[in-house]
Protein backbone atom coordinates (compact mmCIF):
# COMPACT_ATOMS: atom_id res chain seq x y z
CA UNK A 1 0.00 0.00 0.00
CA UNK A 2 0.98 3.66 -0.34
CA UNK A 3 0.91 6.97 1.53
CA UNK A 4 -0.64 9.32 -0.16
CA UNK A 5 0.52 13.15 1.50
CA UNK A 6 -0.54 15.96 -0.19
CA UNK A 7 2.01 18.69 -0.05
CA UNK A 8 0.13 21.60 -0.57
CA UNK A 9 -3.78 22.80 -1.59
CA UNK A 10 -4.42 23.97 -4.66
CA UNK A 11 -6.25 26.94 -4.46
CA UNK A 12 -8.10 29.12 -7.77
CA UNK A 13 -9.92 32.36 -7.42
CA UNK A 14 -11.47 33.96 -10.80
CA UNK A 15 -10.41 38.12 -9.94
CA UNK A 16 -11.81 39.14 -13.29
CA UNK A 17 -13.08 38.20 -16.96
CA UNK A 18 -8.99 38.41 -18.01
CA UNK A 19 -7.40 37.23 -14.66
CA UNK A 20 -7.16 34.37 -12.13
CA UNK A 21 -4.87 33.87 -9.58
CA UNK A 22 -4.37 30.33 -8.91
CA UNK A 23 -1.59 27.28 -8.22
CA UNK A 24 -2.14 23.46 -8.27
CA UNK A 25 -2.14 20.44 -5.59
CA UNK A 26 0.90 18.85 -5.41
CA UNK A 27 0.54 15.62 -4.46
CA UNK A 28 3.57 13.25 -2.71
CA UNK A 29 2.62 9.35 -3.11
CA UNK A 30 5.12 7.05 -0.94
CA UNK A 31 5.49 3.38 -1.46
CA UNK A 32 7.77 1.43 -3.71
CA UNK A 33 7.61 3.95 -6.07
CA UNK A 34 7.99 7.50 -5.17
CA UNK A 35 5.60 9.25 -7.13
CA UNK A 36 4.87 13.35 -7.31
CA UNK A 37 1.85 14.56 -8.91
CA UNK A 38 1.83 18.07 -10.49
CA UNK A 39 4.40 20.27 -9.26
CA UNK A 40 3.17 23.67 -9.52
CA UNK A 41 4.52 26.67 -10.77
CA UNK A 42 8.39 27.46 -11.93
CA UNK A 43 8.06 29.60 -9.00
CA UNK A 44 7.51 27.11 -6.70
CA UNK A 45 11.31 24.99 -6.47
CA UNK A 46 11.87 25.91 -2.83
CA UNK A 47 8.47 24.90 -1.33
CA UNK A 48 8.39 21.58 -3.35
CA UNK A 49 12.06 20.97 -2.20
CA UNK A 50 11.62 21.69 1.51
CA UNK A 51 7.86 19.68 1.50
CA UNK A 52 10.61 16.96 0.18
CA UNK A 53 12.57 17.34 3.02
CA UNK A 54 10.01 16.86 5.46
CA UNK A 55 9.18 13.75 4.07
CA UNK A 56 12.79 12.68 4.19
CA UNK A 57 13.05 12.80 -0.03
CA UNK A 58 15.15 14.53 -1.89
CA UNK A 59 14.11 14.84 -5.58
CA UNK A 60 16.60 12.07 -6.54
CA UNK A 61 14.11 9.91 -4.76
CA UNK A 62 11.39 10.18 -6.97
CA UNK A 63 10.77 7.63 -9.49
CA UNK A 64 7.50 9.43 -11.73
CA UNK A 65 6.51 12.38 -11.89
CA UNK A 66 2.94 12.73 -13.32
CA UNK A 67 1.42 16.26 -14.94
CA UNK A 68 -2.38 15.50 -15.12
CA UNK A 69 -2.03 17.92 -18.08
CA UNK A 70 0.63 20.35 -19.83
CA UNK A 71 -0.65 23.62 -17.97
CA UNK A 72 1.94 25.47 -16.42
CA UNK A 73 0.84 25.29 -13.24
CA UNK A 74 1.08 21.70 -12.58
CA UNK A 75 4.39 21.45 -14.64
CA UNK A 76 6.26 24.16 -13.35
CA UNK A 77 8.94 22.13 -11.78
CA UNK A 78 9.21 19.13 -13.40
CA UNK A 79 12.62 20.12 -14.25
CA UNK A 80 13.65 19.08 -11.02
CA UNK A 81 13.35 15.01 -11.48
CA UNK A 82 16.11 14.40 -14.05
CA UNK A 83 15.86 10.86 -12.37
CA UNK A 84 12.40 9.73 -12.55
CA UNK A 85 10.35 8.79 -15.75
CA UNK A 86 7.41 11.50 -16.82
CA UNK A 87 4.29 11.40 -17.86
CA UNK A 88 2.92 14.69 -18.92
CA UNK A 89 -1.38 14.03 -19.83
CA UNK A 90 -1.07 11.43 -22.41
CA UNK A 91 3.23 12.01 -23.11
CA UNK A 92 5.14 9.19 -21.74
CA UNK A 93 9.03 9.88 -21.58
CA UNK A 94 12.51 9.60 -19.85
CA UNK A 95 15.15 12.38 -20.90
CA UNK A 96 15.00 12.08 -24.83
CA UNK A 97 13.29 8.57 -25.19
CA UNK A 98 9.28 9.11 -25.55
CA UNK A 99 7.17 5.66 -24.71
CA UNK A 100 3.94 5.14 -26.73
CA UNK A 101 0.84 4.42 -24.60
CA UNK A 102 -2.33 4.49 -25.91
CA UNK A 103 -4.49 6.58 -23.52
CA UNK A 104 -6.68 8.16 -26.83
CA UNK A 105 -7.70 4.22 -26.59
CA UNK A 106 -8.37 4.29 -23.01
CA UNK A 107 -6.03 2.10 -21.60
CA UNK A 108 -4.63 2.67 -18.32
CA UNK A 109 -1.17 2.82 -17.41
CA UNK A 110 -0.48 0.79 -14.62
CA UNK A 111 2.82 1.90 -12.56
CA UNK A 112 2.31 -1.13 -9.80
CA UNK A 113 -0.20 -3.13 -8.05
CA UNK A 114 -1.26 0.09 -6.24
CA UNK A 115 -0.67 2.88 -8.80
CA UNK A 116 -2.76 3.55 -12.47
CA UNK A 117 -2.79 6.55 -14.34
CA UNK A 118 -6.16 6.73 -16.54
CA UNK A 119 -7.40 9.35 -19.26
CA UNK A 120 -9.99 11.76 -18.58
CA UNK A 121 -10.21 14.28 -21.07
CA UNK A 122 -12.16 17.32 -20.64
CA UNK A 123 -10.52 19.95 -19.00
CA UNK A 124 -7.79 19.45 -22.02
CA UNK A 125 -7.78 16.45 -24.54
CA UNK A 126 -5.22 14.64 -23.04
CA UNK A 127 -6.07 15.14 -19.16
CA UNK A 128 -5.33 12.31 -16.63
CA UNK A 129 -6.13 10.79 -13.16
CA UNK A 130 -3.70 8.68 -11.15
CA UNK A 131 -5.57 6.43 -8.78
CA UNK A 132 -3.85 5.20 -5.72
CA UNK A 133 -4.80 2.52 -3.14
CA UNK A 134 -4.37 3.87 0.37
CA UNK A 135 -3.00 1.96 3.65
CA UNK A 136 -6.65 1.76 4.19
CA UNK A 137 -7.56 0.31 1.15
CA UNK A 138 -9.13 3.12 -0.05
CA UNK A 139 -9.06 4.41 -3.67
CA UNK A 140 -7.41 7.55 -3.60
CA UNK A 141 -8.16 9.68 -7.24
CA UNK A 142 -5.78 12.58 -7.89
CA UNK A 143 -7.56 14.22 -10.76
CA UNK A 144 -5.43 17.67 -11.68
CA UNK A 145 -8.67 20.13 -12.94
CA UNK A 146 -11.09 17.19 -13.97
CA UNK A 147 -12.10 18.56 -10.86
CA UNK A 148 -11.35 22.00 -9.90
CA UNK A 149 -12.75 21.74 -6.32
CA UNK A 150 -15.22 20.47 -3.87
CA UNK A 151 -17.70 23.42 -4.51
CA UNK A 152 -17.69 22.59 -8.28
CA UNK A 153 -19.90 19.46 -7.51
CA UNK A 154 -23.01 21.34 -6.62
CA UNK A 155 -21.79 24.48 -9.00
CA UNK A 156 -20.50 23.36 -12.87
CA UNK A 157 -19.73 26.72 -13.42
CA UNK A 158 -16.97 26.83 -11.29
CA UNK A 159 -15.22 24.04 -13.69
CA UNK A 160 -16.49 25.25 -16.84
CA UNK A 161 -15.10 29.26 -16.22
CA UNK A 162 -11.86 27.58 -15.29
CA UNK A 163 -11.88 25.88 -18.97
CA UNK A 164 -12.94 22.68 -20.85
CA UNK A 165 -11.79 22.03 -24.01
CA UNK A 166 -14.85 18.85 -24.07
CA UNK A 167 -17.18 19.72 -21.40
CA UNK A 168 -19.35 16.84 -21.92
CA UNK A 169 -16.66 14.24 -21.85
CA UNK A 170 -15.80 16.37 -18.87
CA UNK A 171 -18.46 15.68 -17.30
CA UNK A 172 -18.74 11.63 -18.02
CA UNK A 173 -15.52 11.39 -16.66
CA UNK A 174 -15.99 13.08 -13.31
CA UNK A 175 -19.15 10.17 -12.66
CA UNK A 176 -16.96 7.83 -13.72
CA UNK A 177 -14.03 8.78 -11.11
CA UNK A 178 -16.30 9.82 -8.56
CA UNK A 179 -17.78 6.11 -8.73
CA UNK A 180 -14.48 4.61 -8.38
CA UNK A 181 -12.99 7.23 -5.79
CA UNK A 182 -13.34 7.15 -2.21
CA UNK A 183 -11.56 10.39 -2.10
CA UNK A 184 -10.79 12.67 -4.51
CA UNK A 185 -7.61 15.16 -4.34
CA UNK A 186 -8.47 18.24 -6.92
CA UNK A 187 -6.82 20.09 -8.43
CA UNK A 188 -7.90 23.54 -6.95
CA UNK A 189 -8.59 22.63 -3.38
CA UNK A 190 -8.19 20.47 -0.53
CA UNK A 191 -8.85 16.56 -0.65
CA UNK A 192 -12.45 15.97 -0.07
CA UNK A 193 -14.28 12.67 0.56
CA UNK A 194 -16.46 11.26 -1.82
CA UNK A 195 -20.17 10.26 -0.58
CA UNK A 196 -23.00 8.86 -2.51
CA UNK A 197 -24.56 11.75 -2.55
CA UNK A 198 -21.68 13.48 -5.02
CA UNK A 199 -21.50 10.21 -6.82
CA UNK A 200 -25.76 10.98 -7.81
CA UNK A 201 -25.35 14.20 -8.28
CA UNK A 202 -22.55 13.61 -10.81
CA UNK A 203 -24.72 11.10 -12.32
CA UNK A 204 -27.51 13.01 -12.56
CA UNK A 205 -25.73 15.79 -14.65
CA UNK A 206 -24.53 13.41 -17.06
CA UNK A 207 -28.27 12.48 -17.56
CA UNK A 208 -29.14 15.94 -17.85
CA UNK A 209 -26.60 16.77 -20.61
CA UNK A 210 -27.60 13.56 -22.69
CA UNK A 211 -31.47 14.62 -22.69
Amino acid sequence: MFTIVVLYDGYSDLKNELEMCANCSCTLIKGCNNIIVDTMTPWDSDKIVSALKKEDLTVEDINYVISTHGHSDHTGNNNLFLKAKHIVGFSVSYKDNYYLHPFQEGKEFIINDGVKVVPTPGHTLTDVTVLVMNGAKETVAITGDLFEKFEDIENPTIWLDAGSEDHIQQRKNRSKIAQLADWIVPGHGPKFKVTDQIRESLLQQVVKDQS
